[in-house]
């Protein structure tokens, strides 16, 4: 009989285990759920061209059934990483469960007989009850296949105390009151020797082709992330009981509030977009203009904060949750409500790590958008979000000070891009553009020169490593006709092959965002 040391050491590895697999599935889910929002962006927006056609139309739509699917296994692989963004509600599980009851009939078939059995005096739990029913769903088509399509399923809810000497034999569990939900089946039951993989994903005992192996993966990880229990009871040809146990919560029921349903949630008020994925920016800031509104668009967290600190009114910023770079989006959502109070911010992500998830659960007042996501679903919440919002007074916003002029945030230049690399040339203009500076592109030094003189030019910006004459030599010739003209050059060399700097001209390094080119062009400008 194996000791107690034994038996610890086997749940530490197992624990072990199971948070390094938990951690490797929960970043594949995000990467992922990325190219599922690129795909499933692409093609709502090809549902409007295609409109009228019903063999296209047929396409389209089942390519977006594949995207669903997609979307609910990176959904379970997230739930077993413990890395899905809960939002819990004080509920009474036992009337929701009564309420499972129909879709639970349908689900399972007329074959199956369903009984409930719901204790009196059922305690409050804190869940996401949107996981609850998912959870419950698994277990019972897993309970449908055990029994063949033919049997007895009974959910059972109860309240639960889980004594000291339970806990210490269950690794991390803490001892106190749960409420507990068991789904029991009359089914083949499960081999003793199998029995301890059956939470690990991708471990299936159904055939081959007839489960994923990640029903019971999510249940486990939901239940831990909420801070519950999991215990699988089995007997071959007698059947199988799952218990689940899900810590008290002495606080009153909270209203549940469904989102709106309906059509297409329009409007016309401004959104700032900030993702690093250039193809699902591009993809989200198509569906937001379809639906009416104004868009602006940046590729980082500086980006977006120089554009907030513009002065250019937004109603909502929509920012992914994990971008790169040293601005981390909740400082960005920080920074912009309090530059303009009265802009909303909406979260969105296929992983969202600490962010705004702290113990399993949104932070309070947080709004999460997760990836991917329809166009109809994206409409609702932003809606929802924008009505959310608190109108803000006008003495509410902070003056400047009697003594002192408020300055002006930035003043509109023409500037002259100078760079080989098209791509990289689009990307400086975009960046300059979404400032409201006016832009001229020269691809090579001799082409510069050419719009120079045709041109009144504010700013020149050269890549130094230009084909034929380069970035220096093209300043030098500009400013034989302008000797003042400010000068930026962006280099990937720290050392800028000598340029010496001063009032007038200045280095930027490659890569760079939006806060870095406004701040160096205004160095270079003012006065």
């Amino acid at each position: 009989m194996p000791s107690t040391f034994d038996m610890t050491e086997d749940q530490l590895r197992q624990a072990q285990k199971m948070d390094a697999i938990g951690k490797l599935t929960g970043g594949v889910a995000h990467d992922f759920n990325n190219l599922l929002q690129v795909i499933s962006g692409n093609l709502q927006l090809l549902a409007t061209d295609v409109a009228g056609n019903p063999r296209a139309e047929r396409r389209v739509a089942n390519a977006m059934a594949g995207v669903e699917r997609g979307s609910r296994l990176a959904a379970q692989l997230l739930a077993f990483g413990r890395r899905q963004p809960l939002a819990p509600k004080v509920v009474n599980v036992g009337r929701f469960v009564r309420g499972m009851d129909d879709l639970l009939r349908r689900s399972l078939g007329e074959a199956i007989e369903v009984e409930t059995v719901i204790a009196g005096g059922l305690w409050n739990t804190l869940v996401d009850i949107g996981n609850v029913e998912n959870a419950l769903l698994n277990l019972a088509i897993n309970a449908r296949d055990a029994m063949g399509g033919q049997g007895k399923l009974t959910i059972e809810a109860g309240n639960a105390l889980l004594d000291e000497s339970y806990a210490n034999a269950h690794g991390d569990l803490k001892s106190g009151q749960y409420v507990m939900l068991a789904v029991s089946d009359t089914g083949c039951g499960i081999a003793p020797e199998v029995l301890p993989q059956v939470f690990e994903p991708f471990f299936t005992t159904k055939p081959e082709g007839k489960g994923t192996g990640l029903g019971l993966s999510m249940v486990y990880g939901f239940v831990k992330q909420s801070g519950g229990h999991v215990k699988i009871y089995s007997e071959l040809d007698h059947g199988t009981t799952v218990k689940i146990y899900l810590p008290r919560s002495t606080q009153s029921e909270d209203r549940l509030v469904a989102l709106e349903e309906g059509g297409l949630h329009r409007g016309d008020e401004t959104i700032l977009v900030a993702e690093d994925d250039d193809e699902v920016r591009e993809i989200v800031v198509g569906m937001l203009a379809d639906l009416g509104y104004r868009v602006l668009k940046a590729r980082d967290a500086e980006s977006a904060l120089s554009i907030i600190e513009s002065g250019m009114a937004i109603d909502l910023l929509f920012t992914d949750v994990v971008m790169p770079g040293p601005l981390r989006s909740t400082e960005l959502a920080r920074k912009a409500v309090e530059r303009q109070p009265g802009m909303a911010v909406l979260f969105t992500s296929g992983y969202t790590e600490n962010a705004i998830v702290h113990g399993g659960r949104l932070d309070e007042g947080v709004e999460l958008l997760s990836k991917p996501y329809t166009r109809e679903a994206l409409a609702r919440r932003v809606r929802h979000v924008l009505a959310q919002r608190s109108p803000v007074e006008p003495s509410a916003i902070p003056s400047p000070a009697p003594s002192a002029p408020a300055p002006r945030p930035w003043q509109p230049l023409r500037v002259l891009v100078v760079e080989d690399d098209a791509l990289i040339r689009m990307s400086i203009a975009e960046m300059l553009e979404t400032r409201g500076h006016t832009v001229f592109e020269a691809g090579d030094g001799n082409e510069a020169i050419r719009v120079h003189t045709n041109e009144t030019i504010d700013v020149l910006l050269a890549d130094v490593g230009l084909p034929g004459m380069n970035g220096v030599e093209v300043a030098e010739r500009m400013r034989e006709t302008r000797p003042d003209l400010p000068v930026l050059f962006a280099t990937g060399d720290q050392t800028a092959n000598g340029v010496v700097r001063d009032a007038r001209t200045a280095v930027i390094v490659k890569p760079y965002g939006v806060a870095d080119l406004t701040e160096a062009i205004g160095r270079i400008t003012r006065g």
